[in-house]
């Protein structure tokens, strides 16, 4: 998951002064400024109301807050992200495996900050120096995305499936969103170097950024959450299922290969050469009939 961090988006460009101050104390408070801004406009606070925003997109808003004023992320409504006919189980989940629930992301605001937390922890790799300050960019980035996907995707195109425990019991003793440990994104698409790999379909569901919090690894989260894919791709009338995996990774190879996927092609030799690791293509292939993907 290759994420490009670029604080300029971040970071306010200083106003024209009126004043005669000197060159020197401008850029001395501008910078005294952003240094501020960057500590905290990448992990952001529940903001009392919703910031108003104009625009769409990823946004900010400005509200006051305790005499001052910061920035809020301006997340989608509810109505935005919610998606109706999918026929889920009465509870909304999608699945339910070995105590876990699966289903769409379907709140806003203090979801997607804990959406958002899951894929940084899982896919953010740590640096020697100022690793906290790298963490909170890049968990701003896959914030920013996941906000961008969510608003601007058809409903039967993606979705962001959520995996927390189904237990009645967890539920009540936890804010809804503190719940969620697993996450995995679905989107239609139609690439040609994947399509050439199937057969009879000009179009496949595509399972990415499977994330997990490291203390909930080998409790088969993965597991749930690979079944609401099936689930899924079944109501949006797809039949193969493809993911990538790296070459190396034999946790996640075997995961899937338990699942059902299947290897069909490789990265070519040469992008090791360039210091990438090695991914495979890997596909399942739902086993329905032509008639029940047309009903």
């Amino acid at each position: 998951m290759a994420v490009v961090l670029r604080a300029s988006t971040l970071l306010p460009q200083p106003l024209p002064s009126p004043s005669s101050s000197s060159q020197s104390k401008r850029r001395s408070r501008v910078r005294v400024a952003a240094a501020a801004l960057a500590r905290t406009a990448a992990v952001l606070p529940p903001a009392p109301r919703r910031a108003s925003c104009h625009g769409g997109g990823a946004k900010k808003g400005i509200v006051a807050r305790r005499g001052r004023r910061a920035l809020v992320a301006c997340f989608p409504t509810k109505e935005e992200v919610s998606v109706a006919g999918y026929g889920k189980e009465e509870d909304g989940y999608l699945v339910r495996e070995a105590g876990w629930g699966v289903r769409q992301i379907g709140r806003v605001g203090e979801e997607m900050r804990r959406v958002a937390l899951v894929q940084a922890e899982a896919f953010h790799v740590p640096v020697a120096l100022f690793n906290d300050f790298f963490f909170d960019f890049f968990k701003a980035e896959v914030l920013s995305a996941l906000i961008y996907r969510v608003r601007n995707s058809p409903p039967d195109r993606y979705a962001c499936l959520v995996a927390e425990e189904a237990d009645v019991v967890v539920q009540q003793s936890q804010a809804p969103y503190e719940e969620i440990v697993g996450v995995v994104d679905c989107t239609v698409q139609n690439e040609d170097d994947i399509l050439k790999n199937l057969q009879g379909v000009d179009e496949y569901f595509y399972v990415s950024g499977i994330a997990v919090l490291p203390s909930f690894r080998r409790r088969k989260v993965g597991t749930a959450l690979l079944k609401a894919c099936d689930a899924l791709a079944l109501q949006w009338r797809h039949s193969f299922l493809a993911l990538r995996a790296y070459e190396d990774d034999d946790g996640a190879r075997g995961l899937y290969s338990k699942a059902g996927y299947r290897v069909v092609a490789r990265d070519p030799g040469w992008v090791t050469w360039v210091g990438r690791r090695r991914r495979v293509l890997m596909i399942k292939e739902l086993p329905i009939h032509d008639h029940q993907i047309e009903e």
